[in-house]
């Protein structure tokens, strides 16, 4: 495959905006892409809604496109050999629009919005909060066997820096945690740095990552342990801990997306059960069997290393 040299990001203005309006509702994989992106040797473009005020560095263009318009996402990607959505679940409209404007403009290759649990598990992959990720995931490998389009799918686990920092592993700060299944399931787990490099990595071999799900870790953990590297950073003594059953919150969410379908309200955080469900529910794929993090350049973390980041939330 010819190399890709032109990169478009698409959702980096969202996550800022998200994030500062509630800093525990997303991971920031957006800016951590960016980051990686903009020291890479990549022309990158990030495409933005004509309100947006993101920062940017000084080496990235910006493009105002109307997301609405799949007409207007094509002239904008036309030239450019990949594009990189970083949407998620916050507007998967707009995704789908952006998939279809790649194809048209003859785009190489399309990283869409994963950056997660690996939803190629069938257990995970029935979970309703991954159905437009499979969505997306079919249109693109059907589109691909016709030789429209290339794609990578990128799995990483839950984010290790924002997982430590919002408390969605263990809250180390506090000295708290919700231990799922008993916590000693093991999970892998990424930094957003590292998220970055896989994609920069992914990019930059694009023949050996060709229409494939490439996996990156950082580390394979438990929650139990992630507790005694910070005991050892200076969090010992008593810990208020409570096991939580991810099946029981699997049904919890069902009985939230219930509430939904018929029009009541409903607790918001509702994905979050299944979330958890992928991550630490057995049999679901919450420890990656194979990485990919050689090929990506991705080094990995030692405990000495995941306590230093845990010190960083203390």
């Amino acid at each position: 495959m010819s190399e890709i040299k032109k990169v478009v990001l698409v959702g980096v203005s969202s996550h800022f905006a998200l994030l500062l309006k509630n800093p525990q509702a997303g991971g920031a994989v957006g800016p951590s892409i960016l980051q990686a992106l903009s020291e890479s040797p990549f022309d990158v473009t990030v495409f933005s809604r004509p309100d947006s005020k993101t920062s940017l560095p000084s080496n990235v263009k910006s493009v105002n496109v109307d997301f609405e318009s799949v007409d207007a996402l094509t002239n904008a990607l036309k030239g450019q050999d990949a594009v990189i959505s970083t949407l998620g679940a916050f507007a998967p409209h707009v995704q789908t629009n952006v998939l279809n404007a790649a194809i048209a403009a003859g785009v190489k290759r399309v990283i869409p919005s994963e950056f997660g649990s690996d939803n190629t598990n069938p257990k995970a992959k029935a979970l309703p909060v991954y159905r437009d990720k499979v969505a997306a995931q079919d249109f693109l490998k059907a589109e691909a066997d016709k030789g429209k389009i290339t794609y990578n799918l990128i799995f990483n686990g839950p984010i290790l820096d924002w997982g430590l920092m919002v408390g969605f592993l263990i809250d180390a700060k506090n000295k708290k945690a919700e231990l799922y299944d008993g916590g000693d399931g093991p999970f892998s787990a990424t930094t957003g740095a590292s998220i970055g490099k896989a994609v920069v990595g992914a990019l930059s071999h694009p023949t050996e990552t060709k229409n494939r799900p490439v996996y990156v870790q950082d580390a394979v953990v438990t929650q139990n342990e992630l507790i005694e590297l910070a005991k050892s950073a200076g969090q010992d003594g008593n810990w208020d801990t409570k096991v939580v059953s991810t099946e029981t919150l699997e049904q919890n969410s069902y009985i939230e997306l219930g509430k939904l379908a018929k029009g009541e309200q409903a607790d918001p955080s509702w994905p979050f059960g299944f979330i958890k469900r992928a991550v630490w529910g057995e049999g679901f794929g919450g420890k990656f069997a194979k990485v990919d993090n050689e090929l990506l350049g991705v080094k990995g973390m030692s405990k000495n290393d995941i306590q230093a980041l845990i010190k960083q939330f203390i």
